[in-house]
């Protein structure tokens, strides 16, 4: 399914006011499959997000990078995993709007919620999930010499384009997951690939280390302790790297690693009750500390909270069906598997 099916558009400048049953902000996987699980109980969700594009952080920076547990999808994509969620979420045709940072939300009076974006939109939902992940997010960057002149094209802080890296002499920086994740995904395709960390210790799972020290002691993979002084320019063009101490290290892309430097950015200041960076959520309804305002995934804290893509698709299935009672009190809920449930949407099979 192409996003922009159901992107909603209006004339610049002009301010407009939607109502819609459920209002989601942030549209990575675990925002995309609430809106499966709110459309299954019959209810109509919006979706905002400050990307141009569905995905969160799957999307904006590991699209090709290999996810593995993912219940029955033994490895695919972060791109894969997006498209899958957009086709499952299409019967139930929810509204995304993009590009828009949500600043102010506000109690009415028969108990539903005003929220307004930066541009002045305003929607009006009986009740709002923020799946915002990490929050508005961007790498930390590489603290090197020449880095901003070489970003973008020799210098990268994620891998859209893995096939643009066939056949390169790659420089991947870094000694944490994402690091150690894509020098192994990247190895077999470049002309020669060096991992560069500040020492010889990494904060890897322990299989991603076993496996890279294996490449690194068979020869497939170089390996140099010390940290990056200096992207080395010739004619405008990344050429290579020089580390600290004066050992220089030809290449034609550097690939930084440094995780990400998140904020929430105006959520914080909407009266939520956070731990830290995070909102306080009870895991019966995955319900915050304002009434009718929920958080699910990498955005919400409770007591023994795993940030995985699966443990936030558990929350939005028991947030999905509370939303219901809250929306529906008059209405008996029963409940349904989803064979049933989606006969009515998915036609006979």
């Amino acid at each position: 399914m192409s996003h922009t099916e159901s992107q909603t558009s209006r004339p610049p400048g002009e301010v407009s006011e939607i109502e819609t049953d459920v209002l989601i902000v942030g549209a990575g996987p675990c925002g995309l499959f609430a809106t499966f699980e709110l459309g299954m109980l019959g209810m109509r969700c919006d979706v905002v997000d400050v990307l141009d594009r569905p995905g969160g952080q799957c999307a904006e920076l590991y699209p090709e990078k290999p996810i593995y547990d993912i219940p029955a999808l033994p490895d695919c994509s972060g791109e894969q995993l997006i498209d899958n969620l957009l086709l499952q979420a299409r019967p139930f045709e929810p509204r995304f709007h993009f590009g828009l940072m949500v600043e102010a939300l506000n109690r009415m009076d028969d108990g539903r919620w005003r929220v307004r974006t930066n541009d002045g939109q305003c929607f009006i939902a009986g009740a709002v999930v923020i799946a915002a992940g990490s929050g508005c997010f961007s790498p930390r960057k590489l603290p090197a010499a020449g880095a901003e002149m070489h970003e973008g094209e020799g210098l990268l802080y994620a891998v859209r384009e893995r096939e643009r890296l066939r056949g390169k002499h790659l420089v991947v920086v870094g000694g944490g997951d994402s690091a150690l994740d894509w020098a192994l995904n990247l190895h077999d395709i470049a002309e020669r690939l060096t991992l560069v960390h500040r020492r010889d210790r990494f904060r890897a799972a322990p299989d991603t280390v076993n496996k890279v020290r294996a490449l690194i002691d068979t020869g497939a993979m170089d390996f140099r302790a010390g940290a990056v002084a200096e992207l080395v320019d010739d004619s405008g063009q990344l050429s290579g790297v020089r580390l600290q101490g004066g050992d220089q290290v030809v290449c034609d892309h550097v690939l930084a690693f440094f995780g990400l430097s998140a904020r929430l950015g105006p959520l914080t200041s909407f009266g939520l009750d956070m731990h830290g960076d995070h909102i306080r959520v009870d895991t019966e309804r995955f319900a915050t500390s304002l009434d009718g305002v929920y958080a699910i995934g990498d955005v919400c804290w409770y007591p023994g909270k795993l940030r995985l893509i699966l443990s936030g698709f558990h929350e939005a299935a028991l947030m999905a069906h509370d939303v219901k009672r809250r929306l529906h009190p008059d209405i008996r809920h029963v409940f349904e598997h989803s064979t049933t449930a989606m006969k009515e949407h998915l036609g006979p099979r």
